[in-house]
């Protein structure tokens, strides 16, 4: 079965989360580790966390993708808003410790003018700060779109940044496929082309969750605007080969389309259907 769901709101707690998903048909979520602009994060109830643990383990779960606040910026050219990122990543990996074994996933950050390679130093270097040999989180990079100074607009910066740290077995790759759609990689047309790139630069046993999501704007637009499934520049035909491909249907998929709850339980609903 397709592991799918989509970002859930953590006002309620941990368990309450679960409980959405179920309700939409859901067998995994996102969820952000504080709150999506950055600030303190709201602490955890070890009751409400074993909750979790037990309806996940008890409703056959795939893996959680965590995601980290918009906010931060691990290359930025101010050192307090790197220093406030490590400072937050550190706390959200041992936080993530409530949910052992999930995913965490971050933008690698805007270099700011710094030029791409200071920012490829500066993020595997925060990665190196914070990663913990003991930690059963893996930390995954997302795939960006490419627009203004965004670091991980190509395989190979990605490919670059983890080559530099060295606990690289705590690092994957979350592929965006609206962001990867308009950074260039025609996931329409050569969805296995891309996929032998991704293998060639990365390897693909980096490859560890997949954002689905439809796209506003044209291949290689470098734009980053997300578009319900079916309804953009990817459409429903493309999402049917993602849903079904071997190397990926095994994934776990979290949408980030512009829904609320019902509009989630539809496209969970549409993209088992696709994978049959």
């Amino acid at each position: 079965m397709l592991t799918i769901g989509c970002h859930l709101s953590t006002s309620k707690g941990f368990a309450a989360m679960g409980k959405t998903a179920l309700s939409i048909g859901a067998n995994t979520f996102a969820f952000f580790t504080r709150n999506p602009r950055g600030g303190a994060a709201k602490a955890i109830d070890p009751a409400d966390a074993a909750a979790l643990r037990d309806l996940l383990a008890d409703n056959g779960f795939g893996t959680l993708v965590a995601h980290a606040p918009y906010t931060l910026n691990p290359c930025s050219d101010k050192p307090r808003a790197r220093e406030f990122a490590r400072e937050c990543m550190a706390d959200d990996l041992v936080r993530m410790e409530a949910v052992p074994h999930s995913y965490y996933n971050f933008h690698p950050g805007s270099h700011v003018k710094q030029g791409a390679e200071a920012g490829i130093e500066l993020i595997s270097g925060l990665l190196n700060e914070v990663l913990a040999p003991e930690q059963t989180t893996t930390v995954l990079l997302e795939t960006m779109a490419g627009k203004g100074t965004e670091v991980g607009r190509t395989f190979e910066e990605l490919a670059a940044i983890i080559s530099r740290v060295e606990l690289s077995d705590h690092m994957g790759v979350c592929l965006d496929t609206c962001h990867v759609h308009d950074a260039g990689y025609d996931i329409v047309n050569d969805l296995d082309g891309v996929l032998e790139e991704f293998d060639r630069v990365l390897g693909i046993g980096r490859l560890r969750a997949i954002h689905i999501n439809d796209s506003k704007n044209p291949l290689g637009s470098h734009k980053d605007r997300h578009e319900r499934i079916g309804e953009g520049a990817i459409g429903i035909d493309a999402f049917e080969r993602i849903v079904t491909h071997p190397q990926l249907r095994d994934l776990p998929f979290i949408l980030e389309t512009p829904n609320e709850l019902p509009g989630y339980a539809a496209e969970i609903e549409l993209l088992r259907g696709l994978a049959g």
